[in-house]
């Protein structure tokens, strides 16, 4: 039996919801271990469609307990937000089945508004990150700068007024110096104080609850946000999320060590999309673009952003494969394919007359970077729904076998559809 990672191996939006939901019915233990409110995926169990963004997807199946790590900058309001929109879907999460680190950053309102202040100044100069809004980069950065309010802090009011200020200290010279008025102490006392009692029945030691329930055996699975491309250290710097989203970041944004770690599952997508600014080699701004973002329906599940679509890049796959120590892929969205003619796949780059078989690191050169790429075949018939090899075309099994070929890893699950009994198992990541 072996313990479950799974990390996006491009730029999120891999389908990894349907593949979470689709492993946490034969886990005991889901657990969240990076990332905040900014990624969200949509599971549809029973016909039924939930969109999460901060919540473990084992809250939606009764029986698992769900975990947010300290690896996950939290904001507690987006957080009663979510248990409200579930509740009103019949989902009741309680304490008994969730547990939030007590050691978990919080994300505040001064979080959002600064994250909002800079991409607006740098839309002026061309220079925009493209994120969410949401305060995740500037709660990482109060998180690193040991200035935090963290969950227990909560619990402790005779000490959470020191640290307010602590934080408005520094937060109020950056608004100050961005033409933004300041934020008063008892704003963000209010802020904490009125959400307190509905998250502190969450908060536990969660890493002495996981390690209880690892050395009794249970299953554990470790849910990731985002995509290795973008990870802060091994994405497309600085085009990126401001956290490690690899799968190594599961053992300290869990607080398991590495042991605990068996199997890695990396979701794939069939071709390529991002959101956001930054380089994208095999972006396809053209028809062909266009009908893999109509097909996939390729909007972002949080924000609603269209979809950035090209072929499939192998060389960042490989290299995900290779960053992360991915055991198997789960490849999603191969439907979307179905009647091509031709179906092109990026097999290496071009970059200043020279052939390489990475991305580079520096951001001119990741932007410089040709894609070459293979033509295959494309298919007739249909591989939507599809529950075993037979019922693929012989192509499309022969873009699957390619794909493995040239990322170096085997395809361990195959998504044909966004329903979750639509899905071809070959290893159970479980069981391996």
């Amino acid at each position: 039996m072996a313990n479950v990672v799974v990390v996006g191996s491009q730029w999120g939006d891999e389908g990894k919801g349907k593949i979470v939901d689709w492993l946490s019915e034969r886990a005991e233990v889901v657990v969240r271990f990076q990332g905040g409110h900014n990624a969200g995926h949509t599971l549809v169990v029973d016909g039924t469609s939930y969109k999460l963004s901060l919540l473990p997807s084992g809250v939606v199946r009764p029986g698992k307990l769900s975990i947010i790590g300290n690896g996950v900058v939290f904001d507690p309001h987006a957080f009663v937000a979510e248990l409200g929109r579930l509740a009103e879907q019949g989902i009741v999460v309680t304490p008994d089945c969730l547990k939030i680190a007590e050691n978990a950053a919080l994300i505040l309102s001064l979080h959002r508004e600064l994250d909002g202040f800079r991409e607006d100044a740098a839309s002026n100069s061309g220079t925009r990150i493209g994120t969410t809004r949401r305060g995740i980069g500037p709660a990482y950065e109060d998180k690193v700068g040991r200035r935090a309010i963290r969950v227990m802090d909560l619990a402790n009011l005779d000490t959470l007024p020191v640290k307010v200020d602590r934080l408005l200290t520094h937060h109020n010279a950056l608004r100050r110096g961005l033409g933004h008025p300041e934020v008063a102490h008892e704003t963000i006392m209010e802020e904490l104080t009125s959400v307190a009692d509905r998250v502190l029945p969450f908060m536990d030691r969660v890493w002495k609850v996981l390690d209880d329930r690892r050395r009794a055996g249970a299953r554990i699975l470790f849910e990731g946000a985002q995509g290795t491309l973008l990870d802060i250290d091994h994405g497309t710097y600085p085009f990126v999320t401001s956290s490690n989203t690899v799968a190594g970041q599961a053992a300290p944004g869990s607080g398991l060590g590495p042991g605990a770690i068996g199997y890695v599952l990396g979701i794939t997508k069939a071709y390529t999309t991002r959101v956001g600014e930054g380089p994208f080699p095999t972006e396809q701004t053209n028809e062909i673009g266009q009908f893999l973002g109509e097909r996939g329906r390729e909007f972002g599940t949080v924000t609603g952003r269209k979809r950035r679509c090209g072929w499939f890049d192998a060389v960042l796959v490989r290299q995900a494969v290779a960053v992360n120590g991915i055991d198997g892929i789960a490849l999603t969205k191969l439907d979307v394919l179905d009647g091509l003619k031709e179906i092109k796949v990026c097999t290496g780059y071009r970059l200043g007359g020279e052939m390489i078989d990475y991305l580079p690191a520096a951001q001119g050169a990741q932007a410089a970077v040709e894609p070459v790429y293979e033509t295959l075949e494309g298919w007739d018939g249909t591989t939507r729904g599809a529950r075993s090899w037979n019922d693929l075309p012989a192509q499309a099994v022969k873009y699957v076998r390619y794909i493995e070929e040239l990322i170096g890893a085997p395809v361990a699950l195959l998504s044909t559809s966004p329903e979750r009994e639509d899905t071809i198992l070959v290893t159970d990541p479980f069981q391996d």
